[in-house]
């Protein structure tokens, strides 16, 4: 009796859930509401809470039907390819604005290669939340 009842434990611990597209939402897109739910399935790699993707940027396209797998999702990206950013440097005091071409598209918290304008130099920063990107010395 012992053993039938861990069994319908570890049963009903096991709803895992995954996150299932409802309809197609292209790349670059925001994931809106009606565009998910949750379905009864595991899908390794895939998202488990409906929170994890909604108001996200989609990466790449997400088809009916098919589970949302970590990494087609992110965070809507605030520097396009090609845009003009504010480069900051700031370090032991010392505070240096200028501009830069962004190389990538990228959101806030994420690397992204820019070329300074001023001296051509190609260089790696991060996104910050107000769309300028933090570059660190050497």
């Amino acid at each position: 009796m012992g053993l039938a009842l861990l069994l319908c434990l570890l049963a009903v611990g096991a709803d895992a859930q995954t996150v299932v597209a409802t309809r197609t939402v292209r790349a670059q897109d925001i994931v809106p509401a009606d565009a998910v739910r949750l379905e009864p399935s595991e899908v390794p790699g895939a998202h488990v809470a409906l929170e994890e993707v909604i108001g996200q940027e989609a990466r790449v396209a997400l088809y009916p039907g098919r589970a949302v797998m970590r990494g087609a999702v992110g965070e809507p990206a605030l520097v396009e390819r090609n845009q003009i950013v504010e480069l900051i440097f700031a370090r032991n005091g010392l505070h240096i604005v200028t501009e830069g071409r962004a190389l990538d598209r990228a959101g806030a918290g994420e690397r992204v290669r820019v070329m300074n304008l001023s001296s051509r130099n190609t260089l790696f920063g991060t996104v910050t939340a107000s769309g300028a990107v933090s570059v660190l010395g050497d």
